[in-house]
């Protein structure tokens, strides 16, 4: 064997598994079945291992290479002084080619890349903290009230925006009633755009107890897929038109909404904190976020194994085949020239997302950022039911599509920018 350290972070391994190894492993895999196979005409654990070797032998050359592919792996990290802990995941296998018996092997072996954190902090950028005024605070204590305000009859008789809607509905595709599309006495503010663009503005003039059909389009990127794109017919009956009661802004709704020892300054307090994380929370994501991560990949040089860049080069590859139509798939798989193009063209792409997950493990481990499984699963729950999608559907398919470490790793980064950033807060003027 001979093997090489490229550089901190990539290793190669070359030799050969030889006949006579193979052979021997064959022969101990044999032997071992014979003792607990059932076969007709033998008794437990009396069938010949030239029998087993006979009728088991594709699965017994297959398992026996593998177990040798091992232990070759395993005898490359011990000359390469390599604890298989410092070892990532599989190696990549770039020969394994039988020859007169023997096996030729080449493997490609990914390390943890060696790098510190030192002045980790220079990496977060200076950035003005979010001023809430008291017209925002105003704002909030409105929304507030009318949450928590009374549905009364509305002496209007004619539904317009603003007023809420009591009203029955069915709805349509192609002449067919379809699940999920119908509700009785629902209350609708109209304007509130709480529906699919149209229907709410359809609905614009209705008097109580009339009918109408309202013809809409659900949007293409409707979450529930069935429907999206889909015309739709919406038989709506208005039952009743309700207005919300008025509701004073005074010590009474902040004890309505806090407890009884609060009072219209706490409440007034705890909106304007509640609006600054808020704000807080969006300038991080939407501003800052992309920068923080920008400047730790352009701080901190440090090798990264090619096996990793190369899985996640075929991550972005095989996302970008799924956008494509069938017409643009035959034509590039029709050009292994092309294939190729495309394949390499998010080499750098995923050499940056590679390098910045190492950085945000590394800062994981170091800072003791952990994530629970229960928060990932929640996380996931929530954002389901903001989708109007299934709860329980959507964790059956994370779990199934193993999709929760991505999601986990998604929070600690979230995490760890966001204490980053918290470091360099200023909330004087807050």
């Amino acid at each position: 064997m001979t093997t090489n350290r490229v550089n901190e972070a990539n290793a190669t391994a070359e030799g050969q598994i030889p006949k006579l190894a193979l052979d021997e492993k064959i022969n101990s895999l044999a032997t071992k079945y014979a003792k607990t196979i059932k076969m007709h005409g033998f008794r437990p654990g009396k069938v010949p291992v030239s029998l087993v070797k006979k009728e088991y032998k594709d699965k017994l050359e297959s398992e026996a290479k593998q177990e040798l592919l091992n232990k070759f792996y395993d005898d490359a990290l011990k000359e390469l002084k390599v604890e298989v802990k410092d070892a990532l995941g599989q190696p990549a296998i770039t020969k394994f080619e039988e020859k007169d018996g023997n096996i030729d092997v080449s493997l490609k072996i990914g390390l943890y890349p060696k790098f510190d954190l030192a002045n980790l902090e220079e990496c977060v950028p200076s950035f003005e903290a979010p001023v809430i005024t008291d017209e925002a605070v105003e704002e909030r204590l409105q929304n507030l009230a009318k949450a928590q305000a009374n549905l009364v009859e509305s002496k209007k008789d004619t539904l317009e925006n603003g007023l809420i809607a009591d009203i029955s509905f069915k709805g349509f595709i192609d002449g067919k009633e379809f699940e999920g599309g119908s509700a009785e006495n629902f209350a609708l503010e109209i304007d509130s755009k709480q529906f699919i663009p149209g229907f709410e503005e359809a609905l614009v003039g209705m008097k109580v107890g009339e009918t109408k059909d309202v013809d809409i389009t659900f949007p293409s990127d409707y979450a529930a897929e069935h429907l999206a794109g889909k015309p739709v017919t919406f038989k709506v009956t208005l039952n009743a038109i309700k207005e919300r009661e008025q509701v004073a802004i005074d010590d009474a709704l902040a004890k309505k909404i806090l407890g009884e020892e609060a009072n219209l300054a706490l409440l007034k307090e705890k909106t304007k904190e509640e609006l600054f994380k808020e704000a807080k929370q969006k300038l991080y994501n939407d501003d800052l976020k992309q920068e923080v991560l920008k400047n730790m990949a352009e701080k901190f040089t440090f090798d990264l194994p090619e096996n990793i860049i190369e899985q996640e080069m075929n991550v972005l590859f095989n996302n970008e085949v799924r956008s494509l139509s069938k017409e643009d798939i035959d034509k590039l798989s029709s050009d292994q020239e092309k294939v190729k193009e495309k394949f390499e063209s998010f080499r750098e792409a995923a050499a940056l997302s590679v390098k910045v997950t190492f950085i945000i493990d590394k800062i994981a481990r170091e800072k003791k950022v952990v994530v629970k499984d229960d928060e990932v699963m929640q996380a996931v729950y929530y954002e389901a039911l903001v989708s109007q999608q299934n709860p329980q559907e959507v964790l059956n398919y994370y779990k199934e599509n193993n999709l929760f470490p991505a999601v986990k790793m998604a929070m600690i980064e979230d995490r760890i920018i966001t204490n980053l950033l918290d470091s360099k807060l200023d909330t004087s003027k807050k």
